[in-house]
């Protein structure tokens, strides 16, 4: 019985600190999604028409980007 618990707790302690571990990298990084809006929206804006259409496609990216980059935090 002794074996068993020791056991237990020796699995829960390294389950709990590989998530502990991903969840302090997440924090660091960007998500993929949260970067490649960003940067769409960015490259969009430099090289972008002056219509309702293009105004429309960057504010779609940058609301985006706003989504995934608000997951982060």
């Amino acid at each position: 019985m002794k074996k068993l618990l020791v056991i237990m707790m020796t699995m829960f302690i390294t389950i709990s600190s590989v998530y502990a571990s991903q969840a302090v990298e997440k924090k660091g990084n960007q998500t993929p999604l949260c970067k490649l809006f960003t940067q769409k929206a960015k490259a969009y804006k430099l090289n972008m028409r002056h219509d309702q259409y293009a105004e429309a496609t960057l504010a779609s990216y940058e609301k985006r980007a706003e989504v995934f980059c608000s997951k982060n935090k």
